[in-house]
């Protein structure tokens, strides 16, 4: 297996074990210092609170991975995982649809840096963009 494919998979479970959500066994692929940026700049400490964070603004919330796009660097991989979200506001309004972009760097096996890119806080602000992906 090459390091790219090592990166990918790394990153693959990482998001199994935080769409469950386990995250324990999420913190396990990640390095004790490392550092989580969430959209409009939310920084995280770990995967506690990316679960934490993601309890106060879903009632549940999944992936549907549609590819991951990888690089190597001099001295790390860079992973982005694309595709949609899915799931249930907390107000109990279904979800589907949902562009998501997160960037992973990956160094010795394990995650140093996760960027989280998606279209939450907008359909949060203007409802009736809340729609299917076409």
């Amino acid at each position: 297996m090459t390091e790219l494919e090592k990166a990918i998979d790394l990153v693959s479970k990482f998001l199994e074990a935080s769409m469950e959500p386990n995250p324990e066994l999420a913190a396990t692929y990640m390095d004790d210092d490392v550092k989580i940026i969430f959209t409009g700049r939310r920084e995280m400490a770990n995967a506690q609170q990316i679960t934490a964070f993601n309890k106060s603004r879903y009632e549940w919330v999944k992936k549907s991975i549609k590819q991951y796009d990888a690089m190597q660097k001099e001295d790390h991989c860079v992973v982005y995982s694309i595709g949609f979200l899915y799931g249930q506001w907390q107000d109990g309004t279904p979800f589907n649809g949902n562009r998501y972009t997160d960037r992973f760097e990956v160094r010795q096996g394990k995650i140093t840096k996760m960027d989280v890119l998606n279209d939450s806080a907008e359909w949060i602000l203007t409802p009736e963009i809340n729609r299917e992906a076409e």
